[in-house]
């Protein structure tokens, strides 16, 4: 009898490995634009450029060119490498819809922070990386490298149980809901709880869209700093 248990747990294991490897899914590939393009647009803007494996933001005083997936993603982990310039201020966005009067896209994803934070001045833990930008800091024991170095941030997108969780460069930095009445608790005392604001005055409702989609794109922004990226993969849960 212990023989047979044996045998049947040496043969269950590989199994169970195999189970469980990451079916990770490289959505840049290190060496063309396929799978996005620019916000609203078929094109790339001209501020980004491919070198060395790395998708690079150069900012050349145009503005509004975020990239967006093709794709969009509901349950999933991502995970992507980033490296600020000096007083720089970039995000990567989840979540994003494409709407003709809406033209960033901010305005429909909710954006992980990405910024110099030795350099870049801001009062507000809500506003330093790895942040859910102005709706969730990180804990203050969560360590960034600086400019110039590389941070990984491992974003966990989890509607089924209703939890996001960011980890920066293998620290768990927080988690959050991603809807129902603590979500809105929190975007109500964020910039984007304007989008009440506008409705109550009929007017144009920029936020309207903001956090609302389970399914959607993944965003990288043009906010007018140089900033690289690399080794963007997804796995789908």
């Amino acid at each position: 009898m212990r023989y047979i248990l044996l045998i049947i747990f040496v043969s269950y294991s590989p199994i169970h490995f195999e189970n469980n490897k990451s079916d990770w899914i490289y959505i840049f590939d290190g060496k063309s634009f396929d799978g996005w393009h620019q916000y609203n647009s078929d094109e790339i803007g001209s501020q980004w450029s491919i070198d060395n494996g790395e998708l690079i933001f150069k900012n050349n005083k145009e503005s509004k060119q975020d990239l967006v997936t093709k794709e969009e993603f509901e349950n999933f982990e991502l995970s992507i490498e980033w490296n600020i310039s000096k007083g720089g201020n970039s995000g990567i966005f989840y979540g994003v819809k494409e709407f003709p009067e809406l033209d960033e896209a901010y305005k429909s994803g909710p954006e992980i922070q990405i910024l110099d934070n030795e350099n870049f001045f801001t009062t507000t833990k809500l506003h330093r990386s790895p942040s859910l930008y102005d709706l969730v800091g990180p804990d203050n024991n969560v360590s960034v490298n600086p400019h110039g170095d590389w941070n990984h941030l491992l974003l966990k997108i989890d509607h089924k149980n209703n939890i996001g969780t960011v980890v920066i460069n293998g620290q768990f930095a927080f988690s959050y809901p991603l809807h129902g009445q603590e979500w809105d608790n929190l975007v109500s005392k964020s910039k984007f709880r304007y989008k009440d604001y506008y409705v109550n005055r009929g007017t144009n409702n920029e936020f309207l869209a903001f956090g609302s989609f389970k399914s959607g794109k993944i965003g990288l922004q043009d906010h007018g700093s140089d900033v690289k990226f690399r080794n963007i993969k997804i796995r789908k849960l």
